[in-house]
């Protein structure tokens, strides 16, 4: 896998320009291909690679947790598809109810296509286009949603499910935000840091890499939380880890929103855009959760 995403980044970083006026800066050129590979006339698009790998990750070391933490293989077998299903309908809703309201909940079609992956054209007909939007806030509600509904059934006491959830959590939103970068989207704003990334698919325009800069983050998020646990697995079940990952991801997310270009135009002139708005509530109840599981007393 590592080799074949090197030989499509290979001609995406292969050329590089000089700065703003002619400077000594040098820009990193990015137009990857969207498509990984095909199989037959089928195409695998990275971003759907991408997800899947992060899924997969976290599928396989939350398998690894709930076998340290002695519970049945029968309770985990249908974690994967509550989470599957929260992740994708909340994301989904979110993009369509938070960013695009004016479109989507406007007629009967566009609420049809809030659900499909579909776009109705002018002349009557219809064409697969994929889920064009996800939203990461709308994601994570509906995961936790799904959660409580997967903890109900299971009898698994709730805030353990989350704790284990919230330690590998951030490696999956590592492999989403790569696959961000792949579609060369959410990009960020112009700048002529030395770093910046042409997204020749958008503009000329040298702009950060705000997609990369979250990956990083999250795979460094991923990695703390793993050590804190290797060293605190008694914390599991307290609300900590949970309150841990969502307080970091969605901290750095509302200040990695001032690299980012607004995503819809009503965002324009707002002092801070619905990515930092909707981050606020996160960030408090992750706030929350750190301290309480810190304070709570557990079995050394």
């Amino acid at each position: 896998m590592i080799h074949l995403l090197l030989s499509h980044l290979a001609p995406a970083l292969s050329s590089l320009t000089g700065g703003f006026g002619g400077g000594s800066l040098l820009f990193i050129h990015w137009n990857p291909d969207v498509v990984a590979f095909t199989i037959g006339s089928f195409g695998i698009r990275w971003y759907s690679l991408c997800w899947c790998i992060g899924l997969l990750s976290v599928f396989l070391l939350e398998q690894r947790l709930f076998k340290e933490q002695k519970i049945p293989d029968e309770k985990f077998e249908p974690l994967f598809l509550y989470s599957f299903l929260g992740i994708l309908i909340g994301a989904r809703l979110g993009h369509c109810i938070f960013y695009e309201p004016e479109y989507f909940l406007t007629s009967g079609k566009h609420l049809i296509e809030m659900f499909l992956p579909i776009r109705f054209l002018p002349d009557g007909s219809w064409k697969f286009i994929g889920y064009t939007g996800l939203a990461s806030h709308g994601g994570t509600i509906m995961f936790i949603f799904a959660l409580w509904l997967y903890s109900r059934r299971t009898k698994i006491p709730f805030l353990t499910v989350i704790d284990n959830i919230g330690i590998v959590t951030p490696l999956c939103a590592c492999a989403i935000r790569m696959g961000n970068l792949m579609n060369s989207e959410i990009i960020g704003k112009p700048t002529d840091v030395p770093w910046a990334f042409i997204f020749e698919q958008i503009d000329n325009v040298p702009r950060h890499p705000g997609q990369l800069y979250e990956a990083l983050a999250y795979l460094l998020f991923f990695f703390v939380g793993w050590w804190i646990y290797r060293r605190r697995p008694q914390r599991v079940g307290t609300g900590f880890f949970f309150g841990l990952c969502i307080f970091l991801i969605f901290t750095f997310r509302f200040f990695i929103e001032y690299t980012k270009e607004v995503q819809v135009s009503f965002e324009n002139g707002m002092l801070f855009n619905m990515g930092q708005l909707l981050s606020v509530p996160f960030i408090l109840v992750g706030g929350y959760w750190v301290w309480r599981g810190a304070k709570t007393q557990v079995n050394k």
